[in-house]
């Protein structure tokens, strides 16, 4: 059974490479052509896969087509047998990815002749597993699929329900707000991804183990089930829930949950507190003889956290992680300043005792002899020897050095950069590795969807939409490292807030946040090219091959722009 993380294909009879990645739930492939540039006549290529237990093999689908014999956009979806990517790189989410077993994929060359005809070459073959924990029993990487605006939310759930049978309108609203959508628990499902259930299942855990004790420190806390499962918990719960902002008003949700709270686990094990500014930190501690584990990351309990963000939650286990996190938590309990808390051993970067992997955290606030940010900026600035990938909520909202390296390691020809930014107002900052900046706009495909693409709900517009904070070096060599939490990589985040940072030195997990940071962008870039295209007023369709003088095949800009090679090049 194929449980790496990066596999190759080994067909020599095939023109082209293929290499796939396991992500958290999905898969990346890469593909690049063997010798020198494909022909003319080359149209891309079809992608097929067989789950476990399967016993033939699925076309992924493509929205994009050929012209219609008329030249018009062809609006329906087909088999990439009939339509395939022109692209070199593609991640897929398969159905039921937690399923035990291989996945099995099969890519093949096509070609187009002068009548429009299909052919197909020799294929390339690799299968992979992608059920279970990144490391079974010590560190599992999660996301959330973060796509309420896209075109497969459409698909699946829209035609039955506006979002807002799905999801509150205000965060106040959350812990009683029930949906009235008719396929809520398989829509919510879809949305919440891996990361969701995550969460809920180490709840489940420390509610199974009635010796278990539990810690958590909220900064939203505004998701009904979450809060009642920590309710269920009673007096075995400590928890300290943030009452910064809207957060300390009298109505917020936050101030609900810690009400109810307060009734099961007793007045004495709640608290409200800010540090210097927020209690950021998004942290459940679990306990126990049968139960013992850490969740952290970026994920808040919302239902923005869960169902409308894309975030991620990593769950740890074992004895090295709970000691560290339920420190830090008691030294919150008893430190709600920053210079109090900055001088505990949780200010500093601690061992997370994990057999074979190099995890380290340390908890803010520091205070400025173990402050980290401009440690980090270094290691982004100058640390990288081929390539950073990030997604970073509020990048260009914050001067200082982490943006700064950014654009420094951008500006540099021998690293490519990829990355992702929420803006404060109606969009996100992409990041290209030629240096330029690209606003997208949430409008792009909510209002004015080019065809065939349809119109998606622009419910949830207003607020943070890309909420990771991780940045990725060097996914592809063996010193591949991750920096990801709460920590939003600023000042606040450094020396004012209650944050949880880990520094991860792993390929495999440095993988799997490539893939995440990969697909995101492509999710994102894709509202650049459908707004671009809207403007000219271009359909956006499948490009068949060369028949006029001059014509160039869609391959071309991969070998002829500077941009598109380097990703070719980098992720096959």
């Amino acid at each position: 059974m194929a449980s790496e993380f990066e596999l190759e294909g080994e067909s020599d009879a095939a023109p082209f490479t293929l290499k796939l990645r396991r992500g958290e739930g999905m898969v990346l492939l890469t593909m690049n052509w063997k010798v020198g540039r494909p022909p003319d006549d080359f149209v891309g290529f079809a992608i097929e896969f067989q789950p476990p237990d399967a016993d033939r093999f699925f076309p992924l689908v493509n929205r994009l087509s050929f012209p219609s014999p008329d030249g018009k956009v062809d609006e329906s979806t087909k088999s990439m047998r009939l339509a395939p990517l022109q692209k070199f790189r593609w991640v897929h989410f398969p159905r039921d990815a937690e399923v035990d077993g291989e996945f099995v994929y099969r890519v093949s060359p096509v070609f187009m002749d002068d009548d429009d005809d299909l052919r197909y070459g020799d294929a390339q073959t690799v299968s992979l597993v992608l059920g279970g924990e990144t490391y079974p029993g010590k560190l599992n990487v999660s996301f959330t699929r973060g796509f309420v605006s896209s075109q497969a939310f459409v698909d699946r759930s829209q035609t039955h329900g506006p979002v807002s049978s799905l999801l509150p309108e205000k965060a106040a609203e959350g812990l009683t707000f029930e949906p009235t959508h008719p396929e809520a628990a398989e829509a919510l499902n879809w949305m919440g991804f891996e990361a969701r259930r995550a969460i809920l299942e180490l709840l489940d855990r420390a509610l199974a183990d009635k010796q278990a004790e539990v810690r958590a420190v909220a900064y939203d806390l505004s998701e009904p089930d979450v809060v009642s499962r920590l309710e269920r918990l009673g007096k075995r719960l400590r928890v300290i829930v943030d009452d910064s902002g809207d957060h300390g008003e009298p109505d917020s949700a936050e101030t609900q949950a810690a009400t109810r709270l307060a009734a099961s686990a007793g007045a004495g094990n709640v608290r409200r507190h800010h540090m210097a500014n927020l209690q950021h930190n998004k942290t459940i501690v679990v306990d126990g003889p049968a139960a013992k584990g850490v969740v952290c990351g970026s994920t808040n309990f919302s239902w923005r956290g869960f169902f409308v963000q894309a975030n991620n939650a990593v769950v740890l286990h074992g004895d090295g992680p709970v000691v560290a996190f339920k420190d830090a938590v008691d030294r919150y309990w008893e430190h709600d300043d920053a210079a109090g808390f900055g001088a505990t051993p949780s200010a500093e970067l601690v061992d997370l005792g994990l057999e074979e992997i190099d995890a380290r955290v340390a908890f803010s606030p520091h205070l400025p002899g173990n402050a980290l940010l401009q440690t980090i900026a270094d290691d982004i600035g100058s640390g990288a020897e081929s390539s950073i990938l990030y997604s970073l909520a509020f990048l260009y909202q914050t001067k200082g050095p982490i943006r700064d390296a950014i654009k420094t390691v951008t500006e540099d020809d021998e690293i490519f950069v990829y990355g992702i930014s929420d803006k404060k107002v109606g969009g996100i900052d992409l990041q290209r590795p030629d240096g330029n900046v690209a606003p997208v706009s949430f409008e792009a495909l909510t209002r004015n969807a080019p065809e065939p693409f349809r119109s998606e709900p622009d419910a949830g517009a207003v607020g943070t939409r890309m909420h990771h904070k991780f940045v990725v070096i060097d996914f592809d060599k063996p010193t591949a490292k991750v920096y990801l939490g709460s920590y939003n990589f600023s000042k606040p985040a450094d020396t004012e807030n209650g944050e949880n940072l880990l520094v991860v030195e792993d390929r495999r997990i440095a993988v799997a946040y490539a893939v995440e940071a990969l697909r995101i962008f492509d999710h994102y870039h894709f509202r650049v090219v459908a707004q671009e295209a809207k403007e000219r007023d271009e359909p956006l369709m499948l490009t068949k091959p060369p028949r006029q003088p001059g014509e160039k095949p869609w391959w071309d800009k991969y070998y002829s722009d500077p941009q598109k090679a380097r990703d070719r090049e980098v992720f096959a």
